[in-house]
């Protein structure tokens, strides 16, 4: 299941939410806090490189390490779009809602791959980190958002004192996410020449996890799904992620 070429190493994880404001805010905190308890259940260690939180709640993004073995190759099968319905919270009417959140997996670039990155293609912006941390969050712009120009890939890192650390974890994000772009563009051209083998894109709606009318999680990729949703909520990944492997890790 973990033949690949970057299953082993380490993985940097990217949450969004989709349309739809603090409802969706909301639920991209929800798959925050259970791939922190997934990381959790298999011993890998965390460290979250940025957190914006929302307005009035969830999160407008956050970026996480996870550093363990084989956390690429085990992580990257949550990588899609997590759709939730339930009975809002923020709604005073009580009525059903339907959320989406997007989540990104990159595989951790070793020190000794060289990604070619050229200074003149990169706008560097230095902020005022927002959220917890103190008077020095407030006092001085260390935080760091790096736009690579070619791409359009922007990356952001504020959760460090430093502005040099922050840019350092931010470089850090943006090589990971360049290699995987560059590799993506390799798979397309594998996959147009192998047409029966099943085509999983980024952006596809992968999971569904139904609180309201009754309880249910469910993975549209390989049809498993439990009606267990505070264990899955709470880190218990692990089904899911095997069948997954099993079925398109090929």
């Amino acid at each position: 299941m973990l033949g690949g070429e970057h299953d082993a190493k380490n993985a940097i994880v990217t949450i969004h939410p989709g349309a739809g404001g603090t409802e969706s805010q909301d639920w991209a905190e929800m798959l925050f806090r259970m791939y922190l308890r997934y990381c959790q259940r298999q011993h890998y260690e965390t460290a979250v490189l940025d957190l914006q939180a929302g307005e009035e709640a969830g999160i407008k993004s956050a970026t996480i390490e996870v550093r363990g073995s084989y956390a690429f190759g085990y992580l990257k099968a949550e990588a899609g779009v997590h759709r939730l319905v339930r009975i809002s919270p923020f709604d005073s009417q009580s009525r059903r809602h339907t959320s989406f959140a997007s989540v990104f997996v990159y595989p951790e670039i070793d020190a000794d791959i060289e990604i070619k990155i050229n200074p003149a293609d990169l706008r560097i912006d230095t902020y005022r980190a927002s959220g917890a941390g103190g008077q020095h969050v407030n006092k001085t712009s260390s935080a760091v958002r790096i736009t690579h120009i070619p791409s359009g890939v922007v990356v952001q890192c504020q959760n460090e004192r430093s502005q040099f650390q922050n840019k350092a974890n931010a470089m850090k994000i943006l090589s990971a996410r360049l290699y995987q772009l560059e590799q993506e563009e390799e798979q397309k051209k594998i996959d147009a020449m192998e047409k029966n083998k099943k085509e999983i894109a980024w952006g596809s709606q992968i999971r569904s996890y139904v609180f309201h009318p009754y309880n249910m999680v469910k993975d549209h990729r390989t049809g498993l799904d439990t009606s267990n949703i505070q264990d899955v909520m709470d880190g218990d990944l692990n089904d899911f992620i095997r069948a997954y492997l099993l079925e398109f890790n090929d």
